[in-house]
């Protein structure tokens, strides 16, 4: 059995007011329109449509190689728009159809209705949902068995048909073979001379074919984004989901209100993450870290038992036991080891620091490969930049730096040196030795009683 999909991407998304696809507007660091293809992708479609209209060359750039599209010109309704992926369809085949402004479709109600679809051999698979207010929405109709009879739009619901709250969610699953059909019979005569997918099951069902519904798992499951009102409902139901997946697989959210947390994060057991923290695109956290409040964490790799406190950190990985912060900056492609001690406004840009060094505070450490057990005092700062080129320096195992130093890029400063508080380095510094590189102190007496 071949599953594919085909997701309803065209439209402009008005209410959205804003210069791009409204598919293209994000949750939590997502794109609207990744979801449902995450989603379908999980439950065994090999080949995914999207429909594309408005800014289509933008969503094409944005989203990639990983779907096909087809073009929907103009927007003349959704079975227009599947109109336009007939070429797409294979004989003999599944086909899920959703549309890509649902980001909170599950994988566990797209499993049931392909579960349903397949186990009653439907040639449509309708997925609905209960809802308390069902105003607006295409309600199913059933007979006295509970079969599958139809569905009613709102404006042409009686006072009974009005009253059910089982919905159609404008989720479907079609045998291929009776989509092509039901699409060659449909029409667009009506007010609005569009050509609804709605239509296609009206025709099954004359025509005597199968057809059923199951309602999904969750209500909110089915709920569109169509506004900026909208997009922060689904991105707080969405927040929600993802904090109690996490909670449910061991880690403690002091306040999971004011937690964010995308949603391909992976989190140990037994770590704690503190308040209004924002955690990251593909970051993966170990066990018995403690992330603290304030926190900011990016595609980054933190090992087992790390502690940040109030700190950002950007495309890096963090060693087991490393302590970071407060207020730590750790910019992108660092590599921080074991049981380093990264203190208060410590800034670490594209830099490798080795197991058990320490930079406790005030230090900036760019374009340098660290060796283990180095100590860089108070206000240590590495010179990368010349004003045209970076430069690398290499600071190599057990170095001492005082406080207040200038490494000067490109420098070497080797194993078990010493370099003393307030020196400019900008020649490489022997093994085992002490560089001293500053002007030896005068006083001038009675100097101050003269300016006076």
């Amino acid at each position: 059995m071949n599953i594919s999909a085909i997701i309803l991407a065209a439209g402009q998304g008005t209410r959205m007011v804003s210069n791009k696809p409204k598919i293209l507007h994000q949750i939590l660091g997502k794109h609207l329109v990744e979801y449902p293809i995450d989603v379908v992708q999980k439950s065994g479609a090999e080949k995914i449509c999207l429909i594309v209209g408005h800014m289509a060359e933008d969503v094409k750039k944005t989203i990639g190689e990983g779907v096909e599209y087809r073009l929907q010109s103009e927007q003349l309704g959704t079975g227009h728009a599947v109109m336009q992926a007939i070429d797409f369809l294979s004989d003999d085949e599944e086909v899920i159809i959703l549309c890509g402004d649902t980001p909170l479709i599950s994988y566990e109600s797209i499993d049931k209705l392909k579960s349903f679809h397949l186990t009653h051999n439907h040639d449509v698979s309708v997925l609905s949902a209960i809802v308390e207010n069902p105003f607006g929405y295409g309600r199913i109709i059933r007979n006295s068995d509970e079969n599958f009879l139809r569905i009613v739009e709102e404006k042409d619901a009686n006072i009974k048909e009005k009253q059910i709250c089982e919905i159609n969610s404008g989720i479907y699953m079609f045998k291929s073979n009776s989509l092509k059909y039901a699409l060659s019979k449909l029409t667009n005569n009506n007010v609005q001379k569009e050509y609804y997918l709605t239509d296609t099951i009206e025709i099954l069902f004359k025509d005597g074919y199968s057809i059923g519904a199951t309602s999904a798992v969750n209500v909110d499951d089915i709920l569109g984004v169509n506004s900026r009102e909208q997009l922060a409902m689904a991105t707080n139901i969405m927040k929600d989901r993802i904090n109690k997946k996490h909670m449910k697989q061991g880690v403690t959210l002091i306040d999971p209100i004011s937690t964010y947390i995308e949603p391909d994060v992976v989190i140990g057991q037994d770590t704690i993450i503190e308040p209004n923290c924002i955690i990251k695109g593909n970051t993966e956290i170990g066990s018995n870290c403690c992330i603290g409040y304030n926190t900011k964490i990016d595609n980054s790799n933190i090992k087992d038992n790390v502690n940040i406190e109030i700190s950002v950190i950007l495309k890096s990985t963090i060693g087991s036991g490393t302590k970071v912060g407060p207020f730590a900056y750790v910019r992108p492609n660092s590599v921080i080891g074991k049981n380093v001690k990264i203190g208060d406004f410590v800034e670490i840009k594209n830099s490798t620091i080795d197991d058990g060094s320490k930079a406790s505070h005030l230090t900036y450490i760019g374009d340098a490969d660290v060796g283990k057990n180095v100590n860089f005092g108070c206000g240590t700062v590495v010179v990368n930049y010349d004003g045209k080129k970076k430069h690398r320096s290499t600071i190599c195992d057990n170095a001492f730096i005082g406080c207040n130093t200038n490494l000067v890029s490109p420098v070497v400063v080797n194993e078990n040196a010493y370099i003393a508080a307030g020196s400019t380095i900008t020649k490489e510094v022997p093994q085992d030795s002490l560089a001293i590189a500053r002007q030896k102190q005068k006083n001038i007496e009675n100097w101050s009683n003269r300016k006076r």
